[in-house]
C-alpha cells in the first residue's frame, strides 16, 4: 500500500500553489522538534524512525490514488501530473531511535526541494508523535519497574494498526514482550499470553478451568486467580499444577495487599518459585508505588499505549531555511508568533558529555552561522546526535531493534539517576546555542 494519502489535503493545496509560484523547486530545510515536554517529564524518547523511513520509501501516488485526487476536484491537472511520478529525492537526518530528546531538540531534519519536503509533514508527525509518546511513557515505566519484567498488552485499547506500532515502541525502551501477534511477526518481539476471565467463567468451576489450561499449556503457564476468590484460586491452581506453577496473575483489587497475601500463601504451599504478575490500569506512578512489593512482573495496557496521559509528543514540522532566489544560498527563516516562535537556520545537535561520562547539555550548532563552532567546549566531549537515514531519496538506515534497545539504555545511563526518578521536574538537560558573540545561551530565548 502506498503512503501518499496518509496526509492532509492542505499539503497538496500548498504544493499546487508553490508549483505556481516557483517556490516548490527551491531547496529547503525542515526540522521536527517539540517546543516542550509534557508537564513534569524529565526527558522524551525518540521512536518511529525506522517506520518513517519505510513510509517515505512507499510515498508515491498509485493509479487509484491519482484517480481519487482527480475526482475530489481540489487539484489542477498540472498538479496531478506532478504527483504521478513523485519520488522523494532529498536527504534526511535524524536522532537514533531510542535516543532521549529535550525541548527544541531537532530530532529530524529534512532537506529537499520545498515541494517534496512539504509533502512529508503529516506522515512524519503522525508516526513520530505516536511512537515517541508511547516510548516516552514506556521508558518511565521501565525505570519504575526496576528489574521486574514488563509486558505490553494494550492492543484492545487503540486502533488495530497503532497497537502494532505501540508494541514496537514499548520493546525499544525495555518491555520484555507483547501480547500482539502481528508485532511479534513483523518485528520478532517475544510474544506472551495465557487466558482471560471469559475462559475462567466458561468452565463450571475454577479448578476445571485450571486443569484445562495446565493440560494444554503445561505447569509453567500463568494462571488468572482473581475471577472469584484469590486465595481459593491459588490453592486450586497449586493443587492442579503442583509447586512448579509458573506464575499467577492478579488483575483487580488492591495490588499491594493482594500481592503480599499471595506471596505468603504461595510460600506456605511450597510454591516458592511461582511468580506474581500484576495487571490492570497500571502506569509509571502505580508501578513505582509497587516497587517494594513481592511482585515479579507487570502487564501494562491502556496507560502505555495512550502515552500515560500524553498521547502525543507534540512534535511540529517547521521550515527553518529556504533557498534564496538571487544567491542560491539557504537562508534562515523563523516564526515570531507569540508562544509559537521558532529558531531559524539549519542546526546540528550535539550532546555535551563531562569527564564522568554524564550528559550536561544539548548543544545546537547552527550550520550556516559564522559563529557556529564548538570551540566553546574545552574539557567536555561532544557526541553527535543526528545521523543520515535517507540519502538522495534512498534509505541508508540499517538497525535492529535489539541494537536500538541497547542504545536506549546507554542514552538513559548518560542522563544519570535523577532523571529516572518518577517525580515531576524540569527537563534533565538544557538545550543551548551560541549567540552572535560566541557565548552559550538557551535555545528558547
Amino acid at each position: 500500500m502506498t503512503t501518499s494519502l496518509l496526509t492532509d489535503l492542505y499539503e497538496l493545496t500548498m504544493l499546487e500553489a508553490s508549483l505556481h509560484s516557483g517556490v516548490a523547486m527551491r531547496q529547503s530545510s525542515f526540522e521536527v522538534f517539540a517546543r516542550a515536554l509534557p508537564p513534569g517529564r524529565r526527558y522524551g524518547v525518540v521512536a518511529g524512525i525506522g517506520r518513517l523511513v519505510e513510509a517515505i520509501s512507499e510515498f508515491r501516488f498509485s493509479r487509484d490514488d491519482l484517480e481519487y485526487l482527480k475526482g475530489s476536484r481540489h487539484l489542477k491537472p498540472q498538479t496531478i501530473e506532478y504527483l504521478s511520478d513523485f519520488r522523494f529525492s532529498g536527504n534526511v537526518w535524524s536522532y537514533e531511535e531510542g535516543e532521549t530528546y529535550f525541548p527544541l531538540s531537532p530530532i529530524l531534519r529534512v532537506e529537499a526541494p520545498f515541494g517534496q519536503a512539504l509533502l512529508l509533514e503529516t506522515l512524519a508527525l503522525s508516526i513520530l508523535n505516536f511512537d515517541s509518546a508511547v516510548a516516552s511513557a514506556g521508558a518511565r515505566m521501565v525505570s519504575a519497574s526496576g528489574s521486574r519484567r514488563l509486558v505490553e498488552m494494550g492492543s484492545r485499547r487503540i486502533h488495530e494498526r497503532a497497537a502494532v506500532s505501540a508494541a514496537r515502541a514499548a520493546y525499544i525502551v525495555g518491555f520484555a514482550a507483547t501480547s500482539n501477534l502481528k508485532a511479534g511477526q513483523l518485528y520478532s518481539i517475544p510474544i506472551t499470553g495465557t487466558v482471560a476471565h471469559a475462559f475462567m467463567l466458561a468452565h463450571e468451576d475454577e479448578r476445571g478451568a485450571f486443569a484445562a489450561q495446565i493440560a494444554a499449556q503445561g505447569p509453567q503457564t500463568t494462571v488468572l486467580v482473581d475471577t472469584y476468590d484469590i486465595e481459593a484460586a491459588i490453592r486450586d491452581a497449586i493443587s492442579v499444577a503442583g509447586t512448579s506453577l509458573g506464575a499467577i496473575r492478579i488483575d483487580s483489587g488492591d495490588p499491594a495487599k493482594e500481592a503480599r497475601r499471595a506471596r505468603g500463601l504461595l510460600d506456605h504451599l511450597g510454591a516458592v518459585d511461582t511468580q506474581i504478575v500484576i495487571s490492570g490500569d497500571l502506569d509509571e506512578y502505580s508501578i513505582d508505588e509497587l516497587s517494594h512489593e513481592p511482585i515479579d512482573g507487570f502487564g501494562v495496557g491502556t496507560r502505555l499505549v495512550t502515552g500515560s496521559g500524553f498521547p502525543t509528543a507534540n512534535f511540529v514540522y517547521k521550515l527553518v531555511a529556504i533557498q534564496q532566489t538571487e544567491s542560491g544560498m539557504l537562508i534562515p527563516v523563523s516564526k515570531a508568533s507569540e508562544a509559537k516562535a521558532t529558531l531559524g537556520g539549519r542546526k546540528f545537535p550535539w550532546r555535551v558529555i563531562n569527564s564522568d561520562n554524564k550528559a550536561v547539555m544539548e548543544y545546537l550548532q547552527v550550520i550556516d552561522s559564522p559563529v557556529g563552532n564548538k570551540t566553546v567546549f574545552h574539557s567536555e566531549k561532544l557526541r553527535p546526535l543526528q545521523k543520515q537515514i535517507i540519502k538522495d531519496g534512498e534509505a541508508v538506515l540499517a538497525t535492529r531493534l535489539d541494537d536500538i534497545r541497547l542504545m536506549h539504555r546507554d542514552s538513559l545511563r548518560e542522563l544519570g539517576d535523577s532523571a529516572m526518578e518518577i517525580v515531576s521536574g524540569r527537563p534533565a538537560l538544557d538545550t543551548t546555542v551560541l549567540d552572535s558573540k560566541g557565548n552559550l545561551k538557551s535555545a528558547s530565548s
